[in-house]
């Protein structure tokens, strides 16, 4: 039997998808993506209104992320660095902490900031080498306790975890309490001192545009939903049935197969507004974080501090909202507006767009960097992917995408 003769579906056209797509590619396979919206990146999309990009939530990718080295090209992407670092707001006054190591134009104010002491700025290094010297493997083998407790058995003082380490990762985990793995947090930490966070030039759907620009055998089927999965077969929401030797689910599985692991998987939630200013209060290309607790406002970006493809003479504003709350729309944008003018001293701003990601990161306990490509494996026909089944990140959508095309190719022969 040829190798295109083989039947191949994957569900879901996100960034796992797209590499598990590529793998069963680079064997001579010829994979059909099913995808239920309009078009491919799943979380990862960015949409142009009034000339502005907007990406659907606040991402960035890390530059040091192995499999995005291995599936990515950097130069195509034409990828736009942030500053290493992030200016924090405290009742209006910005105060810089950097990583003065690669930018030397932060020592002094990181130094001098007041956000934690000295010796946090020392213990920021040391955890800096520290995790430098320790491998991806053993981060992930090391027990698993809480970030926050994480922080507090390493000495951080609390008031550099309350102002600088609280509002950082809860931008990267989306839960403000720090309860996420320590192993997640070293694994980030690693990466973030490792290499860079970038943004394509284009937004973060060039990512995923890029991976679909590199398939030459794979057939998309778009705004195609699947309603469930059997080993030899897929039944589609039109109640069409499609014939198949194996299909990799790259989304959530729970509501497609019965014995899914993934069955009582919780997810965390956040929005993003965007708004045009006529100025920056942020000169570099760092994010800024909000310090005060009581604050729903947790971190802001303005995508105009890099380049991008638009050509506007505003200033690009995004604001994310971890906290849960019961605002309406409108509230959400008079409150946030507000908040950003007492903390940030941020006036004079329209409001642009707002995005409610229900489904912004699985909330997983037991993470892991991999699994084997036979983990990946539910039954006879069906292979699963999609960073729920590892971490939330681009890395491990990547990894899961590869293994469990790995696998499938290994069923195959």
């Amino acid at each position: 039997m040829d190798k295109k003769d083989f039947k191949i579906y994957i569900v879901g056209a996100g960034v796992s998808g797209l590499v598990a797509a590529q793998v069963l590619e680079n064997q001579g396979y010829q994979p059909v993506i099913l995808e239920a919206s309009d078009r491919a990146g799943g979380r990862v999309k960015t949409d142009i209104k009034k000339g502005f990009q907007l990406d659907h939530g606040f991402q960035v990718l890390l530059s040091s992320y192995p499999a995005a080295q291995k599936y990515l090209d950097f130069k195509a992407l034409k990828l736009q660095e942030l500053k290493p670092g992030a200016v924090i707001f405290n009742n209006g006054k910005q105060q810089i902490i950097g990583d003065p190591l690669r930018d030397i134009s932060t020592l002094f104010s990181t130094l001098f900031s007041g956000i934690g002491t000295l010796s946090d700025k020392f213990k920021i290094f040391q955890l800096n080498l520290k995790l430098k010297n320790k491998s991806i493997e053993a981060i992930f083998s090391s027990d698993e306790i809480s970030t926050k407790a994480y922080l507090q058995e390493f000495g951080f003082s609390s008031q550099i975890i309350a102002q600088f380490f609280t509002p950082f990762f809860t931008g990267i985990f989306l839960e403000n309490e720090l309860t996420t793995s320590s192993r997640m947090f070293e694994f980030v930490f690693k990466m973030f001192g490792e290499g860079l966070a970038v943004i394509p030039k284009g937004g973060m759907e060039e990512i995923s545009k890029l991976l679909v620009v590199n398939l030459s055998n794979t057939t998309f089927q778009y705004n195609t939903k699947v309603t469930s999965v059997s080993d030899e077969e897929i039944i589609l929401h039109t109640g069409d049935k499609l014939a198949s030797t194996a299909t990799i689910i790259a989304t959530d599985a729970s509501k497609l197969v019965k014995n899914a692991p993934s069955k009582n998987l919780s997810w965390k939630s956040c929005q993003t507004l965007y708004f045009t200013a006529n100025k920056r209060v942020i000169e570099k290309s760092m994010i800024g974080l909000i310090y005060n607790e009581n604050s729903l406002v947790n971190n802001i970006f303005y995508h105009t501090s890099i380049a991008t493809h638009s050509n506007n003479t505003k200033e690009l504003l995004s604001v994310t909202v971890v906290k849960e709350h019961q605002l309406s729309e409108e509230q959400l944008i008079a409150t946030v507006t507000k908040q950003l003018q007492e903390e940030c001293t941020i006036d004079h701003l329209t409001f642009l767009a707002v995005y409610h990601i229900k489904k912004a990161l699985p909330d997983l306990k037991d993470i892991k960097y991999e699994v084997s490509p036979s983990e990946t494996q539910l039954s006879s026909g069906i292979f699963l992917a999609g960073d729920v089944q590892l971490n939330g990140s681009l890395n491990a959508a990547m990894i899961a995408g590869e293994n469990a095309a790995l696998q499938v190719i290994a069923s195959i022969k």
